[in-house]
């Protein structure tokens, strides 16, 4: 027997209603936010990521899929949103029109080693918004991240937030890092001492307990920002604030791609321990120009839905969809199920969701099947009830039920369904 890739899994009834549940949920936040969904392909050429994410950073350097095509072309599996859809942004000549909303929901691949709430193929939801300098770009993102949690029952979420200045303050902070950083080499992991020679930076971002002793007093990047990111920077935190969103300044926050600059954040979940950061992202203004295009703004953010639905479940918050037929249909006899092969036929294409049997069996059987299925409505047809032109219609909660005519019984309904059928069908 063949079984699927380790860090890869099959989603399967009843989960798969929850996904469905949750990425409806995120598509509808969007169109609130007046964002727009692109889907990129799931492989991109190396070059994108590299140039990208950044060579240097534990993605390009450890945990990329790549491989050669046929024709000699160097391929990635893509492990993240957001270069892509730059890429694609400027294929299509989308800065022609700004600002520019997007967001995607997509399956991401990593190598790295799977645990809970992290697949070596995972999905990813993100938002990405250009051609806005100011603050308030920063603010709609970060207000769409911290409310996609809150839409979905997470009341625990903070928002920690750090500026990386731009190419000038965070220069000078990258060498007084480096500098006062060397004489600890011997103290760091080994990856971190990697990092001190190509980004150092990085280093503040390493979760190894024997980095963070050795930090020990650092200097912090907000203490190097010139006056154009100080002022962007404090205008973020006043738009958050007026907006009473909890914020939390941290200046260690560094997130893992070479391409963010200015405001980086992360959204966190109190109470889940050391792995608290549910979602992320930053300001990415270079991005754009850096994959061939015009210079362009960029602020986005990113959140794994694996690891959503991981917290939902650790908050005992039940995401459920009612997929349950709305009409069960119980034909008893040859000629029954024709008839009512054709009248689920039509109601299905009309939108009602109707369970049609295929084969003939017993009406004790059939009503298990319905009960089972959780149907709200049993549509019962046999030999008597077609010689009277009528069926029995059953109202499955509590069992009462009436006799309707066929004439017209499509359109019949139709009609119920539209009163209480779409009512109540997605739970929280």
């Amino acid at each position: 027997m063949i079984n699927a890739p380790r860090g890869t899994n099959d989603i399967l009834l009843p989960q798969v209603t929850l996904w469905q549940e949750l990425e409806r949920r995120l598509r509808e936040l969007c169109r609130a936010y007046g964002y727009s969904e692109l889907r990129t392909p799931i492989f991109e050429s190396t070059e994108l990521f590299a140039r990208g994410v950044g060579e240097g950073t534990d993605i390009v350097d450890k945990e990329m899929y790549n491989f050669t095509d046929r024709g000699g072309r160097k391929i990635t599996l893509r492990p993240e949103g957001t270069a892509p859809v730059v890429r694609a942004f400027l294929e299509h000549k989308l800065h022609s029109t700004l600002p520019s909303r997007l967001y995607y929901l997509g399956p991401m691949f990593r190598y790295e080693r799977p645990q809970a709430g992290r697949m070596r193929q995972f999905h990813q939801f993100g938002c990405e918004l250009f051609g806005a300098e100011g603050p308030f770009a920063d603010v709609e993102i970060i207000d769409l991240a911290w409310t996609t949690y809150r839409s979905l029952g997470i009341e625990d979420v903070q928002i920690k937030i750090n500026s990386l200045g731009c190419e000038t303050c965070r220069g000078a902070f990258r060498e007084e890092l480096k500098k006062r950083l060397e004489p600890k080499l011997g103290e760091l992991c080994n990856n971190c001492q990697t990092r001190h020679a190509r980004n150092p930076l990085r280093i503040l971002d390493c979760k190894s307990p024997q980095c963070q002793n050795a930090l020990g007093q650092l200097p912090q990047i907000l203490d190097y920002l010139c006056p154009d990111c100080r002022e962007h920077f404090s205008g973020v935190q006043k738009g958050l604030s007026a907006l009473e969103i909890p914020v939390l300044v941290d200046p260690n926050l560094v997130r893992g791609f070479d391409y963010y600059n200015r405001t980086v954040f992360e959204v966190v979940a109190e109470g889940l321990g050391a792995q608290d950061a549910i979602g992320g992202g930053g300001r990415y203004n270079k991005l754009v120009e850096e994959l061939g295009g015009p210079s362009v703004p960029a602020v986005g953010f990113a959140a794994g839905l694996e690891r959503t639905l991981l917290v939902l479940e650790q908050y005992g918050i039940k995401l459920t969809r009612d997929d349950a037929p709305f009409l069960y249909l119980a034909p008893l006899g040859e000629e029954a199920l024709a008839v009512a092969f054709k009248i689920g036929t039509q109601l299905r294409h009309r939108g009602v969701p109707t369970y049609l049997p295929l084969e003939e069996r017993s009406l004790k059987a059939q009503m298990k099947v319905a009960n089972r299925q959780a149907a709200r409505w049993t549509l019962i047809l046999g030999d008597e009830e077609l010689e009277k032109r009528q069926a029995v219609l059953r109202k499955m909660d509590d069992g009462t039920q009436t006799e309707i005519p066929l004439e017209g019984i499509v359109e019949l309904i139709e009609d119920l369904f539209q009163k209480e059928g779409s009512s109540g069908r997605c739970k929280a």
